[in-house]
């Protein structure tokens, strides 16, 4: 009998999503001969039984189409907003896989999605997943699709912004995405040529950022770039966030709080601390200083090469993996082949950059200023 199969992505939307919905797609029905259908809107389609048959038409000139067809959602399948309530879904989950009688769920996302995979394995679903994220973040695979156009945009957008500060003498900061981990400032800086790279990874000092700078400016050099994580923080900012956090916890503890924020003074550094930055350059150096917050034009548009050849290897061989009956498993990519992954070793997990990752060795002998 034909085998059914089931996909949905998840999370925030990335650049080759369209290419992994048609590669798996592709090679289940010409391949082994298997019936595909889609869930909009990620696990709240799927609470809502909302589906879409991922046909040879439904597949056809999706492969450079940012976004996707499906479309997506940050829902939780056990804690999904219902009217005025969060409710545990995962059983209107099962009975819907099961109305259609689905062999497999294919899930594309990044780390929360890996985690939401995770709990419906645990529930009895035959469970498969792609790791996509701009972030790169994803443990257990080499890379995720997404990650090379955004790099590669976040490149063009600091190649452009060098001809501005050097014209106006200026300082530009350069706000990349990246709440916890920096691969993509690193690897977008290191590329761009940015002066100055902070990431997470790294708290930094900011005078010794100013130092960097206006030792440039001694050489006469009157302009610096400055590529920073949107999750970047400073020395002092994190010693108070870890004093807030531990406050929260204390208070919370003696039942002295009912509030489940355990970083409120984290949440407002994380939204002000580029623009912080920028100003507290300015006032150290004497330079003007301005920002620019690349956003979500990062996640837009057509997906690179490299992407829609990552996602289209990684969705063929999620097929095959379909096909042998192996389940419970992220698709990792490794090297120019696949790996798959219990998703017991990657729910969970962030791949951060270490400390001793050979782009940070890189960063510093080139002269790039890291913060610290």
């Amino acid at each position: 009998m034909d085998k059914y199969i089931g996909i949905l992505t998840a999370g925030g939307d990335s650049p080759g999503l369209n290419a992994a919905i048609r590669g798996v797609g592709k090679a289940a029905q010409g391949a082994f001969n298997m019936r595909v259908i889609g869930f909009r809107d990620g696990f709240r389609g799927m609470v809502g039984d909302r589906t879409v048959r991922l046909e040879g038409a439904a597949l056809s000139g999706i492969l450079t189409l940012g976004g996707t067809i499906l479309g997506t959602s940050r829902d939780k399948p056990h804690r999904m907003p219902v009217g005025d309530k969060v409710m545990d879904m995962t059983d209107v989950i099962v009975d819907n896989y099961h109305k259609h009688h689905l062999d497999a769920l294919v899930c594309l996302g990044g780390g929360g999605t890996q985690k939401n995979a995770y709990r419906l394995m645990k529930a009895g679903l035959n469970v498969i997943t792609l790791p996509k994220t701009i972030d790169n973040d994803v443990a257990m695979t080499d890379v995720t699709f997404g990650f090379d156009t955004a790099l590669n945009i976040a490149t063009e957008a600091i190649d452009r912004l060098h001809s501005t500060a050097h014209s106006h003498h200026r300082i530009i900061v350069v706000e990349v995405m990246g709440h916890n981990a920096g691969w993509l400032a690193l690897g977008a800086g290191i590329a761009g040529g940015a002066d100055v790279i902070l990431i997470p990874e790294i708290p930094y000092d900011v005078q010794k950022v100013a130092d960097a700078i206006l030792e440039r400016s001694r050489a006469g050099k009157h302009f610096s770039i400055v590529a920073t994580s949107e999750g970047a923080i400073s020395k002092e900012d994190l010693e108070a966030r870890q004093k807030a956090e531990k406050r929260a916890r204390e208070n919370k503890k003696n039942k002295q709080s009912d509030s489940d924020d355990t970083d409120p003074y984290g949440a407002q550094v994380a939204e002000s601390n580029t623009v912080r930055l920028s100003r507290q350059l300015e006032e150290l150096t004497g330079l003007e200083s301005r920002v620019t917050i690349l956003g979500h034009v990062q996640r837009g548009g057509t997906p690179s090469p490299a992407d829609r050849l990552l996602a289209t290897r990684l969705g063929t061989a999620c097929a095959e993996f379909i096909n042998e009956g192996i389940f419970g498993v992220m698709v990792a990519a490794r090297g120019d082949g696949v790996e798959p992954v219990p998703l017991e070793k990657v729910a969970g997990q962030r791949k951060i950059v270490p400390l001793d990752h050979p782009w940070i060795r890189t960063a510093r002998l080139v002269g790039t200023n890291l913060g610290d």
